[in-house]
């Protein structure tokens, strides 16, 4: 087998439908198999893949093992040569692994591939490509300057070595997985990632960003950024500093203070639900639902000419690839203020996010 996709869920019942759907797609010319690993959600996730994909490979956990046990006990199951680490709520094109499959056969030392992280409203997400996450990036970025964390050497649209991948899209040969010994189980959230991206390349492996394939993470699902973030995410950075750099007391002190103070006076992520203009449905013929349930009128059209400021758009993965969808919201201006959602195949809800710091938006179609 080519290609094991393995897929940890957490009560993201809705945005797994539509992740599975896309990945089912990108995978029919490949010998690929799917493994959903639930960590004991309290929705109803595990029967939606029992009932609408019954091929699928379901892990059910018993409790919340986190991202990295979870991961392991997926991967373990796993019969494909490469493996692709996927959040739930991303939405991958049709041509994905297609491409960075021959991509990565084409490489010596290869470790860690990943590609162009897009939000839901198509803003390239930085943290795609990033540093090893040295004392001095680490501290600048606890203050608010993210700028030596980030991967800057290379554009957005650049494709190139790079030291730290991402864990919400990895592609990287078992062989390399198994050298690694996996995911470091001492992480329970936040951090493994940057753990597994740097032991790939301590280990003598080249890491890789892919700029032309686009993906895109509903990240305020998976990564919920309340106040308890800062805290979370920087207790994970001090297990990484403990295992794999000589003690520094003073930085150990910055990081205990710096932790504090972003947890005092980070005020609370709010989502403020945005004023739309108009609903534009992008499909070939009208589903009569939206505008019953939306309770406005909904334009129909096939592309994004002619949009309005606030205009929330609607795409029909019915009737266009999620290849396409994923080039349209790319390629919008950001200055317009446009929102997207996307109603999946053979499906009776809509959902995207408009931000990257809470939780999405689902809307169930009667």
């Amino acid at each position: 087998m080519k290609l094991s996709v393995v897929i940890l869920n957490y009560n993201v019942r809705y945005f797994l439908e539509l992740c599975l759907k896309s990945v089912q797609a990108a995978i029919s010319n490949i010998d690929a198999e799917i493994i959903v690993v639930d960590n004991d959600s309290e929705d109803d996730s595990c029967q939606m893949v029992k009932e609408l994909f019954p091929e699928v490979i379901l892990i059910e956990n018993k409790e919340n093992f986190g991202f990295s046990k979870g991961n392991n006990i997926g991967v373990a199951q796993a019969k494909g040569e490469f493996l692709c680490i996927l959040n739930p709520d991303t939405v991958v094109a049709e041509d994905t692994f297609t491409t960075l499959l021959n991509f990565a056969s084409h490489k010596e030392k290869l470790g860690i591939v990943g590609c162009k992280l897009i939000d839901g409203v198509g803003v390239f997400l930085p943290e795609s490509k990033r540093n090893i996450p040295y004392v001095g990036a680490a501290f600048k970025k606890i203050y608010g300057n993210s700028e030596a964390y980030y991967a800057n050497h290379l554009t957005k649209n650049q494709t190139g070595k790079v030291d730290i991948l991402v864990g919400a899209f990895m592609l990287m040969k078992r062989e390399v997985y198994d050298k690694v010994n996996g995911f470091d189980e001492d992480y329970f959230m936040y951090g493994e990632d940057i753990d597994l991206s740097y032991k790939v390349l301590k280990s003598g492996y080249d890491n890789y960003y892919y700029s032309a394939i686009s993906v895109i993470h509903y990240k305020g699902e998976s990564t919920l950024r309340d106040k308890h973030y800062a805290r979370r995410f920087y207790g994970a950075m001090q297990i990484f500093y403990k295992k794999h750099f000589k003690k520094n007391v003073l930085f150990d002190m910055f990081v205990w203070v710096g932790i504090r103070l972003v947890y005092l006076l980070r005020k609370p992520s709010e989502s403020k639900k945005k004023q739309v203009s108009e609903y534009v449905f992008i499909s070939d013929k009208m589903n009569d639902a939206l505008q019953a349930v939306l309770q406005k009128r909904v334009r129909l059209q096939v592309n994004l000419n002619n949009l309005e400021n606030n205009t929330e758009v609607i795409f029909d993965a019915n009737k266009f690839s999620y290849n396409k969808i994923i080039a349209m919201m790319e390629n919008v201006e950001k200055d317009k203020s446009i929102t997207y959602k996307i109603l999946p195949q053979n499906a009776n809800f809509i959902l995207g996010s408009d931000n990257t710091i809470s939780r999405g938006e689902v809307v169930i179609l009667n």
